[in-house]
């Protein structure tokens, strides 16, 4: 069996590795909602371990939204964790504000933790969107402004740390403006906005989840869109959405996002990469659809995956053992 929780619907999700214990944190809502479409409002984030990536043990909340007019003060919602050259664990994690007149403005924030166990929030937001390149809320029918679920990574020739974001260009067709957004920082504690990684008409209103991995020795950026937001232009090559892959053979962009290839359809969504105990590459993602038609609101269990034969994308290859969360 996957990961699930009696009581709440689980979604989103990102790994810290401290060596010895792969955590877990997730984004959660309880089913007491009754819609699972009112999750987004009411995520959390919480916190499981594991040693295998296959049984979890789960320990609960970690922190949801701050006070009343904060960045984060509806939902707290997609992150990554990295540990920087002073020890500290740092959980960079996406805020969200629903607005009384209508949409969602969403920014960055960072949270510390010495133990991956106790957070403590910063002030925030640390980065915001620029509308020199990316859209505010308004520029478009879009009902939010993009800026979330961010990817921090060092930089491959140690220049500092480099953050993938979940944005959208502020020109070009509305449901073709998805971008990647970019921010680097010398010391994780100053970040500076840039201009996007990828090019507007790619196929996709949004780039969700991104990650940047190595894959049997080579580099791989991996992103999340459901059909819904497949540009019309895309849907009639790819008539799916789901969890997409390109090589990026530069680590740090640009990224062809043009070329993409579907890694498994949407009903896996926001999959991850992670290397398990024995070295080989897995990806887990959340189950968005079940066989009764329902929200599953579940992590899978690890699925490895590996290059196509071309070359040009993951494919997943064989699933692992299954189990529950403790």
């Amino acid at each position: 069996m996957t990961f699930r929780l009696d009581h709440a619907w689980v979604w989103d999700f990102w790994f810290a590795d401290d060596g010895d214990t792969f955590h877990m944190f997730y984004l959660h809502a309880p089913k007491s909602l009754g819609d699972p479409e009112l999750r987004h409002r009411n995520a959390r984030i919480g916190h499981a371990t594991s040693r295998n990536l296959v049984d979890w043990r789960d320990h609960g909340p970690v922190f949801g939204p701050g006070r009343p007019g904060a960045f984060d003060e509806t939902a707290t919602w997609t992150g990554s964790v990295v540990r920087g050259p002073d020890g500290i664990w740092r959980m960079f994690y996406t805020g969200a504000r629903f607005l009384n007149t209508g949409g969602n403005v969403e920014s960055i924030g960072v949270a510390l933790s010495a133990d991956l166990r106790t957070w403590t929030k910063q002030p925030g937001p640390i980065v915001e969107a620029d509308g020199r390149w990316y859209e505010k809320l308004a520029d478009s029918t879009w009902p939010e402004e993009a800026w979330r679920d961010p990817w921090v990574f060092r930089d491959p020739a140690g220049d500092g740390w480099h953050m993938l974001i979940t944005a959208r260009a502020n020109h070009g067709a509305v449901d073709d403006r998805g971008v990647i957004g970019h921010a680097t920082s010398p010391d994780l504690q100053v970040w500076t906005v840039l201009s996007p990684l990828s090019r507007v008409g790619a196929g996709f209103a949004h780039l969700e989840v991104l990650q940047v991995a190595a894959v049997d020795g080579e580099t791989v950026l991996l992103w999340s869109c459901d059909t819904p937001r497949l540009s019309a232009a895309r849907r009639k090559s790819d008539r799916v959405g789901g969890v997409w892959s390109v090589p990026a053979p530069a680590g740090v962009g640009p990224y062809a996002v043009e070329e993409a290839r579907l890694v498994v359809d949407e009903s896996l969504y926001s999959g991850r990469l992670v290397k398990d105990r024995t070295g080989r590459t897995v990806m887990l993602a959340f189950s968005n659809s079940g066989p009764d038609a329902g929200f599953p609101g579940s992590v899978s269990d690890p699925v490895h995956v590996s290059w196509s034969p071309d070359g040009r994308g993951l494919v997943p290859l064989a699933l692992q053992s299954e189990s529950t969360a403790t």
